[in-house]
């Protein structure tokens, strides 16, 4: 995955957005956090996989796939708040089983990047990420695709004064 290239575009729409809402000098750091964390439950839900009370399915690949990729907006984005950046790879065969606990050491992992926002910390929370990416079921090519059909709506809905 070219990550200078996602980190760059991400960039691009993190200053778009501090610009147009007069945020440039605001320290966004706890509002990200809150926002990724949202966005996590946002995509827990999506899978169900911890609603062992009911028999409703997920939802359809597409629907998960894009719920994914706007976490991965805001982990990008955090890691540019702290001059942090990743360049590591997928790794399909250590992929965990079970994504209940997957998405619980991410939450664990963004916790702890907020408690102590470091290189180590971030790396260790985006890789809980893309193992979680894999969980899903979830390759390179799609988490990239998708990345930037999102950035790309997201750059839209600027112009459209979301």
């Amino acid at each position: 995955m070219n990550w200078n290239e996602l980190f760059q575009m991400q960039q691009q729409l993190d200053q778009r957005i501090e610009a147009e809402h007069g945020l440039e000098d605001a320290d966004l750091f706890s509002k990200k956090v809150l926002a990724l964390l949202v966005e996590l439950g946002e995509l827990a839900n999506e899978t169900r996989c911890f609603k062992f009370w009911s028999l409703k399915p997920p939802k359809e690949q597409q629907v998960i796939l894009e719920e994914y990729v706007d976490g991965l907006h805001f982990i990008m984005s955090l890691g540019l708040e702290k001059t942090l950046y990743y360049q590591g790879a997928l790794d399909a065969q250590n992929g965990p089983s079970n994504t209940t606990e997957q998405f619980q050491k991410v939450f664990s992992g963004v916790h702890l990047f907020q408690e102590s926002p470091t290189q180590a910390h971030y790396e260790q929370l985006f890789t809980a990420f893309l193992r979680l990416g894999i969980t899903l079921g979830f390759s390179e090519v799609e988490i990239q695709e998708a990345y930037y059909k999102k950035n790309e709506v997201n750059h839209q809905r600027q112009e459209e004064g979301y």
